[in-house]
């Protein structure tokens, strides 16, 4: 086996059923000089039984760690540290990737110089296998620099799994330790840190596996607070690098859009939690913290109404909270979502 082309991170915490699954794409990569690294968060199920079946089997290519609970970001953060390759990806191990993806992702990093390169993804209903959308392959294929005046930034899916990272320009990063957004932030930090060149192919090489126990049923306030502490910090890294003033407008549309939108609706699910008490608060802290939310460029409504459908529908619930009306989009999308089964992608 030659140098390692590209470390496979895989945390892995219980999801004994689907782990297999997982590891048979991952071991039967097209793309030889692989390392496959299978972190053990602390599982009590028979999931680091079966890591260490394939380590057996596939001395070469499977690497197994084992650490004491700490969440996905803590196992993502240590195989990360683990990682020896020219590139490094992330799998979920409930997911399945395509047996190219490692090869496909990396011949096109390699082609295009990139520090990142990114595929199409689809989401598949575990329980049918019927493929919910697919996504991420309206770039074509393509490559492009990081701009900071651009949408990209703020609307490209910030999913871990459906990208390569240049191992030297992501080596230094850590997870931020809370759950749900901190692949977003991984992204918007290695931005900050130096990667520069991206690459798109269209090909769908992920499959992404929705469970009925996701995250959208099971967002809590605790999660929220996280959420803002941790964009707080995002804030604090552009400033101490001496580049807030220039990316100030994205970071506060990409706050609104995570936290205002994505987050609210998700938040909606628990029904302990007072929608409007917790909507006020949000836009007190956009207010407070990220103040260009309400005159960000990306929410204008010549530039919205220019987009396509999505971006007007972004542009009127921007427009709900300007108002102070947040929990009619809320209620809309609550409709839409339970009672018309139609599931908005913001």
């Amino acid at each position: 086996m030659g140098k390692i082309k590209v470390s496979i991170v895989v945390p892995i915490y219980n999801l004994e059923k689907y782990v297999p699954r997982c590891l048979d794409a991952l071991v039967n990569q097209t793309l030889e000089d692989i390392e496959i690294i299978c972190v053990n968060d602390g599982s009590t199920d028979s999931a680091p039984e079966i890591i260490e079946d394939y380590k057996k089997r596939y001395p070469k290519k499977v690497k197994t760690f084992h650490k004491e609970n700490g969440g996905e970001w803590s196992a993502r953060t240590y195989g990360l540290k683990k990682a020896t390759g020219e590139y490094v990806g992330f799998i979920d191990s409930d997911d399945v990737p395509e047996v190219t993806w490692a090869e496909k992702l990396y011949n096109a990093a390699k082609e295009n110089d990139a520090d990142i390169a990114f595929c199409g993804y689809d989401r598949v209903d575990l329980d049918t296998g019927k493929t919910v959308s697919t996504e991420m392959t309206q770039y074509g294929k393509m490559s492009k620099e990081v701009n900071w005046k651009e949408d990209f930034i703020v609307y490209a899916n910030p999913s871990l799994w459906n990208k390569l990272y240049k191992l030297e320009k992501v080596k230094h990063l850590e997870f931020l330790p809370f759950r749900g957004c901190n692949d977003t932030l991984f992204l918007i930090h290695s931005y900050m840190d130096g990667v520069k060149k991206l690459t798109f192919i269209p090909d769908v090489l992920y499959h992404y596996y929705l469970r009925s126990s996701s995250q959208i049923h099971s967002m809590n306030e605790k999660d929220i607070e996280n959420l803002k502490k941790y964009l707080i910090v995002t804030k604090e890294h552009a400033i101490q690098i001496g580049k807030y003033e220039e990316y100030k407008e994205t970071l506060s549309a990409m706050a609104f859009l995570h936290l205002a939108i994505s987050w609210a609706f998700m938040l909606s699910y628990d029904e302990s939690v007072n929608m409007k008490k917790a909507l006020k608060e949000i836009i007190n802290y956009l207010n407070q913290n990220f103040p260009e939310w309400r005159n960000a460029r990306h929410y204008n409504i010549f530039h919205c109404f220019s987009k396509g459908f999505k971006f007007i529908g972004i542009w009127g619930v921007h427009l709900l909270y300007k108002l102070h009306l947040p929990i009619i989009y809320i209620k809309v999308n609550r409709f839409l979502l339970d009672v018309l089964k139609k599931e908005v992608k913001w």
